[in-house]
Protein backbone atom coordinates (compact mmCIF):
# COMPACT_ATOMS: atom_id res chain seq x y z
CA UNK A 1 0.00 0.00 0.00
CA UNK A 2 2.91 2.29 1.06
CA UNK A 3 5.07 1.21 -2.09
CA UNK A 4 1.66 1.82 -4.31
CA UNK A 5 1.49 5.42 -3.16
CA UNK A 6 5.31 6.40 -2.85
CA UNK A 7 4.80 5.32 -6.70
CA UNK A 8 2.20 7.64 -7.47
CA UNK A 9 3.46 10.18 -5.76
CA UNK A 10 6.81 9.99 -8.21
CA UNK A 11 4.77 9.48 -11.06
CA UNK A 12 2.83 12.71 -10.91
CA UNK A 13 5.41 14.78 -11.99
CA UNK A 14 6.15 13.14 -14.59
CA UNK A 15 2.56 13.26 -15.51
CA UNK A 16 2.36 16.64 -15.44
CA UNK A 17 5.07 17.38 -17.85
CA UNK A 18 3.77 15.23 -20.58
CA UNK A 19 0.42 17.04 -20.05
CA UNK A 20 2.04 20.49 -20.14
CA UNK A 21 3.87 19.61 -22.99
CA UNK A 22 1.01 17.87 -25.10
CA UNK A 23 -0.54 21.35 -24.23
CA UNK A 24 2.56 23.52 -25.99
CA UNK A 25 2.69 21.13 -28.95
CA UNK A 26 -1.48 21.93 -29.66
CA UNK A 27 -1.05 25.32 -28.99
CA UNK A 28 1.69 25.65 -31.55
CA UNK A 29 0.33 23.61 -33.70
CA UNK A 30 -2.78 25.22 -33.61
CA UNK A 31 -0.92 28.95 -34.25
CA UNK A 32 0.86 27.22 -37.59
CA UNK A 33 -2.59 25.72 -38.84
CA UNK A 34 -3.67 29.23 -38.62
CA UNK A 35 -1.24 31.39 -39.94
CA UNK A 36 -0.16 28.63 -42.81
CA UNK A 37 -3.79 27.38 -44.10
CA UNK A 38 -6.75 28.54 -41.96
CA UNK A 39 -5.98 32.38 -42.68
CA UNK A 40 -5.97 32.28 -46.39
CA UNK A 41 -9.58 30.89 -46.02
CA UNK A 42 -10.65 33.22 -43.05
CA UNK A 43 -9.95 36.68 -45.26
CA UNK A 44 -10.62 35.45 -49.00
CA UNK A 45 -14.32 34.01 -47.72
CA UNK A 46 -14.79 37.98 -47.18
CA UNK A 47 -14.55 38.32 -50.88
CA UNK A 48 -17.70 38.37 -53.01
CA UNK A 49 -18.19 38.51 -56.70
CA UNK A 50 -19.13 41.70 -57.75
CA UNK A 51 -22.32 42.23 -59.58
CA UNK A 52 -22.80 43.62 -63.27
CA UNK A 53 -26.07 44.68 -64.70
CA UNK A 54 -27.44 44.14 -68.28
CA UNK A 55 -27.61 46.67 -71.30
CA UNK A 56 -28.44 50.12 -70.12
CA UNK A 57 -31.86 49.28 -72.07
CA UNK A 58 -32.53 46.27 -69.70
CA UNK A 59 -31.85 47.55 -66.15
CA UNK A 60 -31.89 43.77 -65.43
CA UNK A 61 -29.06 42.02 -63.47
CA UNK A 62 -27.43 39.34 -65.30
CA UNK A 63 -27.86 35.52 -65.17
CA UNK A 64 -25.21 33.78 -63.81
CA UNK A 65 -24.91 31.77 -66.50
CA UNK A 66 -24.10 34.27 -68.89
CA UNK A 67 -21.86 36.18 -66.62
CA UNK A 68 -18.08 35.23 -66.86
CA UNK A 69 -16.44 34.82 -63.45
CA UNK A 70 -12.57 35.55 -64.26
CA UNK A 71 -9.74 36.34 -61.44
CA UNK A 72 -6.71 38.36 -62.58
CA UNK A 73 -3.50 38.48 -60.91
CA UNK A 74 -0.04 39.21 -61.64
CA UNK A 75 3.73 39.50 -60.89
CA UNK A 76 4.04 36.29 -59.43
CA UNK A 77 7.85 35.98 -59.54
CA UNK A 78 8.56 32.26 -58.72
CA UNK A 79 12.52 32.70 -57.95
CA UNK A 80 15.55 31.08 -59.70
CA UNK A 81 18.29 29.01 -58.60
CA UNK A 82 20.30 31.96 -59.53
CA UNK A 83 19.16 35.47 -56.65
CA UNK A 84 16.72 33.12 -55.37
CA UNK A 85 17.67 32.04 -51.33
CA UNK A 86 15.46 28.72 -50.51
CA UNK A 87 14.20 30.08 -47.48
CA UNK A 88 12.43 32.98 -49.35
CA UNK A 89 11.40 30.56 -52.37
CA UNK A 90 10.02 28.39 -49.16
CA UNK A 91 7.75 31.29 -47.64
CA UNK A 92 6.96 33.22 -50.82
CA UNK A 93 5.88 30.30 -52.88
CA UNK A 94 3.97 28.56 -50.17
CA UNK A 95 1.93 31.95 -49.56
CA UNK A 96 1.00 32.32 -53.28
CA UNK A 97 0.06 28.40 -53.14
CA UNK A 98 -2.55 28.56 -50.92
CA UNK A 99 -3.75 31.85 -51.90
CA UNK A 100 -4.43 30.65 -55.44
CA UNK A 101 -5.97 27.19 -54.06
CA UNK A 102 -7.76 28.78 -51.13
CA UNK A 103 -8.93 31.14 -53.80
CA UNK A 104 -10.18 28.28 -56.43
CA UNK A 105 -11.70 26.45 -53.59
CA UNK A 106 -13.59 29.62 -52.66
CA UNK A 107 -14.67 31.05 -55.20
CA UNK A 108 -14.86 29.09 -58.27
CA UNK A 109 -13.54 31.31 -61.34
CA UNK A 110 -14.91 30.38 -64.98
CA UNK A 111 -11.28 31.79 -66.00
CA UNK A 112 -8.04 32.90 -64.41
CA UNK A 113 -5.61 35.36 -66.28
CA UNK A 114 -2.41 35.88 -64.94
CA UNK A 115 -0.39 39.20 -66.68
CA UNK A 116 2.99 38.65 -66.91
CA UNK A 117 6.48 37.42 -65.07
CA UNK A 118 5.42 34.14 -63.53
CA UNK A 119 9.09 33.57 -63.37
CA UNK A 120 11.93 36.34 -61.87
CA UNK A 121 14.64 34.48 -63.61
CA UNK A 122 13.17 33.36 -67.10
CA UNK A 123 15.16 35.48 -68.95
CA UNK A 124 18.77 33.69 -67.54
CA UNK A 125 17.62 30.22 -66.65
CA UNK A 126 18.91 27.55 -68.43
CA UNK A 127 17.05 24.40 -69.90
CA UNK A 128 17.43 22.26 -66.48
CA UNK A 129 16.29 25.42 -64.34
CA UNK A 130 13.36 26.40 -66.67
CA UNK A 131 11.96 22.79 -66.31
CA UNK A 132 11.82 23.15 -62.72
CA UNK A 133 10.29 26.33 -62.87
CA UNK A 134 7.74 25.42 -64.64
CA UNK A 135 7.25 22.05 -62.56
CA UNK A 136 7.37 24.67 -59.00
CA UNK A 137 5.08 26.42 -61.11
CA UNK A 138 2.08 23.67 -61.92
CA UNK A 139 2.65 22.03 -58.84
CA UNK A 140 1.96 26.03 -56.89
CA UNK A 141 -0.72 26.75 -59.29
CA UNK A 142 -2.65 23.50 -59.95
CA UNK A 143 -6.67 24.60 -61.04
CA UNK A 144 -9.68 22.22 -61.69
CA UNK A 145 -10.93 20.79 -64.84
CA UNK A 146 -13.58 23.66 -64.71
CA UNK A 147 -11.38 26.58 -64.75
CA UNK A 148 -9.46 27.94 -67.74
CA UNK A 149 -5.73 29.33 -66.88
CA UNK A 150 -4.17 31.97 -69.53
CA UNK A 151 -0.80 33.17 -69.07
CA UNK A 152 0.39 36.74 -70.34
CA UNK A 153 4.09 36.74 -70.99
CA UNK A 154 6.49 40.05 -68.77
CA UNK A 155 9.81 40.66 -69.17
CA UNK A 156 11.08 38.66 -66.43
CA UNK A 157 9.89 35.61 -68.08
CA UNK A 158 11.82 36.25 -71.83
CA UNK A 159 14.06 39.60 -70.89
CA UNK A 160 13.53 42.90 -71.73
CA UNK A 161 13.20 43.77 -76.01
CA UNK A 162 17.27 43.47 -76.20
CA UNK A 163 17.40 40.12 -74.00
CA UNK A 164 14.25 38.55 -76.19
CA UNK A 165 15.26 35.97 -78.30
CA UNK A 166 12.53 33.58 -80.96
CA UNK A 167 14.00 30.20 -78.15
CA UNK A 168 12.89 31.83 -75.26
CA UNK A 169 9.46 33.16 -76.85
CA UNK A 170 9.08 30.04 -77.92
CA UNK A 171 9.68 28.04 -74.44
CA UNK A 172 7.44 29.89 -72.98
CA UNK A 173 4.51 29.72 -75.87
CA UNK A 174 4.91 25.89 -75.76
CA UNK A 175 4.68 25.86 -71.98
CA UNK A 176 1.46 28.57 -71.98
CA UNK A 177 0.02 27.92 -75.00
CA UNK A 178 1.02 31.79 -75.73
CA UNK A 179 0.71 33.71 -78.71
CA UNK A 180 0.61 38.02 -79.18
CA UNK A 181 -2.37 38.51 -81.10
CA UNK A 182 -4.46 35.57 -79.79
CA UNK A 183 -7.93 35.80 -79.57
CA UNK A 184 -9.52 34.53 -76.50
CA UNK A 185 -13.37 34.53 -76.58
CA UNK A 186 -15.61 32.75 -73.92
CA UNK A 187 -19.22 33.95 -73.70
CA UNK A 188 -19.17 36.09 -76.21
CA UNK A 189 -16.45 38.02 -74.79
CA UNK A 190 -13.35 38.98 -76.73
CA UNK A 191 -10.09 38.90 -74.61
CA UNK A 192 -7.05 40.29 -76.57
CA UNK A 193 -3.67 38.64 -75.85
CA UNK A 194 -0.09 41.27 -76.07
CA UNK A 195 3.02 40.47 -75.93
CA UNK A 196 3.86 44.23 -75.07
CA UNK A 197 7.64 43.20 -74.71
CA UNK A 198 7.89 43.17 -78.86
CA UNK A 199 5.88 46.48 -78.61
CA UNK A 200 9.27 48.06 -78.80
CA UNK A 201 8.52 49.88 -82.88
CA UNK A 202 11.67 49.23 -83.59
CA UNK A 203 11.22 46.66 -86.54
CA UNK A 204 13.20 43.46 -84.98
CA UNK A 205 11.76 40.38 -86.28
CA UNK A 206 9.40 39.12 -83.25
CA UNK A 207 8.04 42.37 -82.85
CA UNK A 208 7.03 43.02 -86.62
CA UNK A 209 5.74 39.55 -86.17
CA UNK A 210 3.75 39.97 -83.41
CA UNK A 211 2.31 43.60 -84.45
CA UNK A 212 1.76 42.07 -87.86
CA UNK A 213 -0.85 39.20 -85.30
CA UNK A 214 -2.35 42.30 -83.63
CA UNK A 215 -3.38 44.62 -87.08
CA UNK A 216 -4.90 41.58 -88.62
CA UNK A 217 -6.57 41.11 -85.35
CA UNK A 218 -7.80 44.39 -85.52
CA UNK A 219 -9.11 43.88 -88.83
CA UNK A 220 -11.29 40.87 -87.95
CA UNK A 221 -12.67 42.70 -84.74
CA UNK A 222 -13.26 45.95 -85.82
CA UNK A 223 -15.42 44.56 -89.21
CA UNK A 224 -17.59 42.13 -86.17
CA UNK A 225 -18.29 45.33 -84.83
CA UNK A 226 -19.82 46.98 -88.06
CA UNK A 227 -23.26 46.38 -88.75
CA UNK A 228 -24.29 42.75 -90.34
CA UNK A 229 -26.57 44.47 -92.91
CA UNK A 230 -24.02 47.56 -93.83
CA UNK A 231 -21.83 46.42 -97.12
CA UNK A 232 -18.18 46.72 -96.84
CA UNK A 233 -15.99 45.31 -99.71
CA UNK A 234 -12.56 45.33 -96.71
CA UNK A 235 -14.76 43.05 -94.44
CA UNK A 236 -16.41 40.86 -96.80
CA UNK A 237 -14.20 37.79 -96.72
CA UNK A 238 -13.69 38.28 -93.22
CA UNK A 239 -14.34 35.62 -90.56
CA UNK A 240 -17.36 37.03 -88.26
CA UNK A 241 -16.50 37.43 -84.40
CA UNK A 242 -18.74 37.94 -81.43
CA UNK A 243 -19.52 41.84 -81.51
CA UNK A 244 -18.44 42.42 -78.11
CA UNK A 245 -15.25 45.17 -77.64
CA UNK A 246 -12.60 43.50 -77.05
CA UNK A 247 -10.86 43.54 -73.24
CA UNK A 248 -7.01 43.56 -73.51
CA UNK A 249 -4.38 41.41 -71.24
CA UNK A 250 -0.62 43.02 -71.52
CA UNK A 251 2.39 42.80 -68.96
CA UNK A 252 3.46 46.43 -69.71
CA UNK A 253 0.96 49.52 -69.04
CA UNK A 254 -0.08 51.92 -71.69
CA UNK A 255 1.97 55.16 -71.21
CA UNK A 256 1.38 57.54 -68.68
CA UNK A 257 4.01 59.97 -67.29
CA UNK A 258 4.02 57.97 -63.27
CA UNK A 259 2.44 56.51 -60.30
CA UNK A 260 1.38 60.24 -59.14
CA UNK A 261 -2.46 60.16 -59.75
CA UNK A 262 -2.96 56.57 -58.42
CA UNK A 263 -4.46 55.98 -55.17
CA UNK A 264 -5.65 53.52 -52.72
CA UNK A 265 -3.84 51.28 -49.67
CA UNK A 266 -2.00 49.19 -52.47
CA UNK A 267 -0.58 51.95 -54.41
CA UNK A 268 2.80 52.63 -54.94
CA UNK A 269 4.51 54.24 -52.11
CA UNK A 270 3.91 58.11 -51.64
CA UNK A 271 7.88 58.31 -52.27
CA UNK A 272 7.91 56.65 -55.69
CA UNK A 273 4.65 57.92 -57.28
CA UNK A 274 6.39 61.04 -58.54
CA UNK A 275 9.18 59.16 -60.47
CA UNK A 276 9.37 59.87 -63.93
CA UNK A 277 8.44 56.18 -65.68
CA UNK A 278 10.43 55.39 -68.61
CA UNK A 279 9.08 54.32 -72.13
CA UNK A 280 9.53 50.50 -73.20
CA UNK A 281 10.76 50.10 -69.15
CA UNK A 282 8.42 51.15 -67.24
CA UNK A 283 5.70 51.26 -69.35
CA UNK A 284 4.69 50.92 -73.37
CA UNK A 285 5.70 54.11 -75.50
CA UNK A 286 3.49 56.85 -76.48
CA UNK A 287 3.21 55.28 -79.95
CA UNK A 288 3.02 51.70 -79.10
CA UNK A 289 0.52 52.54 -76.19
CA UNK A 290 -1.67 54.57 -78.96
CA UNK A 291 -1.30 51.89 -81.86
CA UNK A 292 -3.04 50.11 -79.36
CA UNK A 293 -5.78 52.01 -78.71
CA UNK A 294 -6.52 52.76 -82.07
CA UNK A 295 -6.32 49.08 -83.18
CA UNK A 296 -8.85 48.02 -81.25
CA UNK A 297 -10.73 50.72 -79.08
CA UNK A 298 -10.97 48.19 -76.04
CA UNK A 299 -13.83 48.93 -73.41
CA UNK A 300 -10.80 47.42 -70.52
CA UNK A 301 -7.14 47.21 -70.17
CA UNK A 302 -5.69 45.25 -67.75
CA UNK A 303 -1.75 45.06 -67.01
CA UNK A 304 0.64 44.27 -64.46
CA UNK A 305 4.39 45.17 -64.22
CA UNK A 306 4.44 48.03 -61.69
CA UNK A 307 3.69 45.95 -58.81
CA UNK A 308 1.44 48.50 -57.16
CA UNK A 309 -2.34 49.51 -58.41
CA UNK A 310 -3.18 52.41 -60.12
CA UNK A 311 -6.51 53.04 -62.24
CA UNK A 312 -6.04 55.70 -64.87
CA UNK A 313 -8.09 56.71 -68.08
CA UNK A 314 -6.88 56.69 -71.22
CA UNK A 315 -8.69 59.10 -74.25
CA UNK A 316 -11.23 60.44 -71.17
CA UNK A 317 -12.89 56.83 -71.46
CA UNK A 318 -11.03 53.71 -71.52
CA UNK A 319 -9.57 52.06 -68.69
CA UNK A 320 -6.73 50.73 -67.56
CA UNK A 321 -6.30 48.63 -64.43
CA UNK A 322 -2.48 48.04 -63.35
CA UNK A 323 -2.83 44.08 -60.81
CA UNK A 324 -0.58 44.68 -58.06
CA UNK A 325 1.61 41.86 -57.32
CA UNK A 326 0.34 38.57 -56.13
CA UNK A 327 3.30 37.86 -53.89
CA UNK A 328 4.47 38.33 -50.79
CA UNK A 329 8.02 39.53 -51.89
CA UNK A 330 7.04 42.61 -53.66
CA UNK A 331 4.72 44.36 -51.77
CA UNK A 332 3.45 43.24 -47.88
CA UNK A 333 -0.41 43.51 -49.03
CA UNK A 334 -1.14 41.62 -52.35
CA UNK A 335 -4.04 41.12 -53.88
CA UNK A 336 -6.02 40.15 -57.24
CA UNK A 337 -8.64 41.25 -59.27
CA UNK A 338 -11.68 39.24 -59.20
CA UNK A 339 -14.29 40.70 -62.67
CA UNK A 340 -18.03 39.86 -63.91
CA UNK A 341 -17.92 39.98 -67.50
CA UNK A 342 -20.63 40.03 -69.75
CA UNK A 343 -20.44 41.03 -73.72
CA UNK A 344 -21.39 44.47 -73.07
CA UNK A 345 -20.32 45.20 -69.02
CA UNK A 346 -18.05 44.36 -66.19
CA UNK A 347 -17.90 45.11 -62.46
CA UNK A 348 -14.33 44.25 -61.18
CA UNK A 349 -13.71 44.01 -57.27
CA UNK A 350 -10.22 43.72 -55.36
CA UNK A 351 -9.82 40.56 -53.13
CA UNK A 352 -6.36 41.49 -50.89
CA UNK A 353 -4.43 38.54 -49.87
CA UNK A 354 -3.70 38.28 -45.83
CA UNK A 355 -0.91 40.56 -45.18
CA UNK A 356 2.63 39.38 -44.13
CA UNK A 357 2.87 41.76 -41.49
CA UNK A 358 -0.25 40.61 -39.76
CA UNK A 359 1.14 37.02 -40.05
CA UNK A 360 4.48 37.89 -38.65
CA UNK A 361 2.66 39.91 -35.41
CA UNK A 362 0.37 36.77 -35.02
CA UNK A 363 3.64 34.76 -34.79
CA UNK A 364 5.69 37.11 -32.52
CA UNK A 365 2.55 37.27 -29.98
CA UNK A 366 2.25 33.67 -30.42
CA UNK A 367 5.99 33.41 -29.68
CA UNK A 368 5.34 35.45 -26.31
CA UNK A 369 3.07 33.94 -24.96
CA UNK A 370 4.69 30.97 -25.61
CA UNK A 371 7.81 32.18 -23.50
CA UNK A 372 5.28 33.38 -20.76
CA UNK A 373 3.72 30.25 -20.36
CA UNK A 374 6.97 28.09 -20.05
CA UNK A 375 8.30 30.50 -17.62
CA UNK A 376 5.27 30.07 -15.50
CA UNK A 377 5.26 26.74 -15.79
CA UNK A 378 8.88 26.66 -14.13
CA UNK A 379 7.96 28.94 -11.37
CA UNK A 380 10.47 31.45 -12.86
CA UNK A 381 8.01 33.94 -13.43
CA UNK A 382 7.40 36.23 -10.31
CA UNK A 383 3.59 36.58 -10.37
CA UNK A 384 2.59 40.24 -9.92
CA UNK A 385 1.42 39.68 -6.23
CA UNK A 386 4.19 38.13 -4.71
CA UNK A 387 6.52 40.91 -6.53
CA UNK A 388 4.36 43.55 -5.11
CA UNK A 389 4.65 41.68 -2.01
CA UNK A 390 8.40 42.16 -1.72
CA UNK A 391 8.56 45.60 -3.12
CA UNK A 392 6.34 46.96 0.12
CA UNK A 393 8.35 44.29 2.67
CA UNK A 394 11.72 46.16 1.60
CA UNK A 395 10.06 49.39 1.57
CA UNK A 396 9.20 49.07 5.31
CA UNK A 397 12.63 47.17 6.07
CA UNK A 398 14.21 50.55 5.12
Amino acid sequence: MLTSSLTTMKNLPSKKRIYFLLKLVCFVSSVLMFCEFLIYYVVIFQCQWPEVKGGAHTGNTETSTSVLKAIILADTHLLGEIKGHWLDKLRREWQMERSFQSAMWLLQPDIVFILGDVFDEGKWSSPQAWADDVRRFRKMFKYPASTELVVVVGNHDIGFHYEMTTYKVKRFEKIFNFTSGKLITRKGINFVVVNSVAMEGDGCAICSTSEAKLVALSHKLNCSQQNWNHSNKGCSDVEKLPASEPILLQHYPLYRKSDAECSGEDSAPPEEKNIPFKEKYDVLSQEASQKLLWWFRPRLILSGHTHSACEVLHAGKIPEISVPSFSWRNRNNPSFIMGSITPTDFSLQKCFLPHESTVFTIYCAAGALLVILILAHFQLLTPPFYFAQHLISKHKAV
